[in-house]
């Protein structure tokens, strides 16, 4: 007899262990899959997850399955956590499946600094990252008045020519930091405009910069295939497009929610609004979407660039004198033109991840050169009380989860109730008094809706990717000193 979970309005069946499953039914296409542990499950239940999950079958061209991975919880119209794979040629291309932060991602930059090398500069290196990245809402970036269409265009490949960076960083960056298709024409002024002052920083809500130490080593061989090792020190940015991304959103949903009427009357919920797949509209905004990707890269890139230089002044030698080297830059609010094998054919398919990470196991053509032998490495933020992972792309993700698993810890409150239940002071405090963990923040708030307890289990969220194959446990890290908007 097949176990089944109720949760209210809807009835999951289970496939296998961590592998539940709503079976397709009405205007369904396509089954939706949740990963979770019975415990994850319970809290993803609590919220629309589930209803949002199912809405997304309804999209033309989706293939086999819609997929909430372990850490999922309620979205725009899409649920973050979600993955789904549309058929590039008679599908569609969903805004609202990728989210306004465009190419929210994470990067790890390692050191060769243990954390004996850090106790007793905490606060000094707190303060100066604070002072050299620029947080909080709207905040202005490194950069005044940047070229912004030459950002679009070219990445990271931008930054490290005009001295942000140094060469090995492109090999070490999702897509070497660019995506070709990007169209900066595509890209309303007013996108554009927001994003001119802000390359360079990292805004606020969850977006936040961590120096870390490793605690954990999971797999010696891939830890040192990936240069970690126990009690190292690394950094931790998670950012993404800033304006100019949510400006791209908010253009190409009003356009298609006015354009592709049809369409929009065929899906239960509005905010999943996507353009035909060969649409002008489909074209303009994968053509926007990749020059947003460019520019998020270029962000974190340039805020990088600002972390290595407060490392030199801070510890008085030069960054490469300190091994600062890119581990990994990944996007996790993202669409991608992919090929995937799909019930033994080979189908080229829009990959909409929006809140889920890329989790390429070995061999895959796209990895670059140095982690193609050994698997894509896979960066999961948890919360700033504890700790993060580094996983690398398992076996069975191309199979299970088109090639992605979980992107953090996941919310386990909005952040209204958050900012009820805790107090932004108290946490900075408990957090330096009992963990010492050295945060510092534009506004008490911030850190409020981003307290630890707001967050659901990320060990729990990461035994599920390592127990389903889809993301291997590499290393964990635990946080010396946050920096958030």
């Amino acid at each position: 007899m097949t176990k089944t979970f109720d949760a209210g309005e809807v009835t999951l069946e289970q496939v296998r262990e961590y592998v539940w499953e709503i079976p397709q039914e009405g205007q369904m296409r396509v089954p939706a899959r949740v990963l979770a542990s019975e415990t994850l499950l319970e809290e993803i239940k609590q919220d629309k997850t589930l209803e949002q999950l199912k809405n997304t079958t309804h999209l033309p061209g989706i293939e086999k399955y819609a997929v909430c991975m372990p850490d999922g919880h309620q979205g725009y119209g899409f649920p973050v956590g979600g993955v789904a794979a549309i058929n590039a040629e008679n599908g569609c291309i969903s805004p609202g499946a990728v989210g306004y932060d465009i190419n929210c991602g994470v990067r790890m930059l390692k050191t060769d600094l243990t954390y004996s090398d850090l106790q007793g500069h905490e606060e000094e290196l707190v303060n100066a990252l604070f002072d050299a990245v620029p947080t909080g809402l709207g905040g202005g970036g490194v950069i005044q008045d940047a070229p912004v269409d030459e950002i679009l265009r070219r990445g990271v490949e931008w930054a490290v020519e005009n001295g942000h960076g140094i060469e090995s960083d492109l090999a070490h960056c999702e897509d070497e930091g660019f995506r070709p298709e990007a169209d900066p024409s595509k890209v309303s002024q007013k996108a554009k405009d927001r994003g001119r002052n802000q390359v360079g920083s990292l805004g606020s809500g969850n977006h936040f910069l961590e120096v870390q130490r490793v605690t954990d080593i999971f797999r010696e061989g891939v830890a040192t295939e990936f240069g970690l090792e126990e009690d190292q020190i690394v950094v931790l940015i998670h950012c993404g497009s800033r304006g100019l991304g949510h400006q791209v959103c908010t253009d190409y949903l009003r356009e298609i929610e006015q354009t592709h009427q049809g369409l929009l009357n065929q899906l239960p919920d509005k905010e999943l609004a996507a353009a035909p797949a060969g649409s002008q509209l489909a074209e303009d905004y994968y053509g926007a979407m990749c020059a947003a990707i460019n520019f998020a890269w270029v962000n974190r890139q340039l805020i990088m660039h600002q972390t290595r230089e407060v490392f030199a002044d801070v510890f008085d030698r030069h960054h490469e004198e300190m091994g600062m080297e890119l581990l990994y830059d990944v996007a996790h609010n993202i669409a991608k033109k992919e090929t995937h094998d799909i019930d033994g054919t080979d189908k080229e398919v829009f990959v909409h991840r929006k809140g889920a990470t890329r989790a390429f196991p070995a061999g895959r053509p796209e990895l670059p050169p140095v982690y193609r032998d050994v698997g894509q490495p896979i960066i999961i933020p948890g919360s700033m009380g504890a700790g993060s992972y580094v996983l690398r792309g398992g076996e069975n993700s191309l199979s299970e989860t088109f090639g992605s698993t979980a992107h953090g810890a996941g919310r386990l409150m909005s952040r209204t109730q958050a900012k009820n239940e805790f107090w932004g002071e108290d946490v900075m405090d408990d957090l330096r008094e009992q963990d010492h963990i050295y945060v510092k923040a534009e506004s008490g708030a911030t850190v409020a809706e981003e307290a630890p307890g707001v967050y659901k289990d990320v060990d729990e969220v990461v035994g599920v990717s390592d127990a389903l194959g889809i993301g291997d446990r590499v290393a964990r890290t635990y946080p010396v000193c946050n920096i958030k908007g």
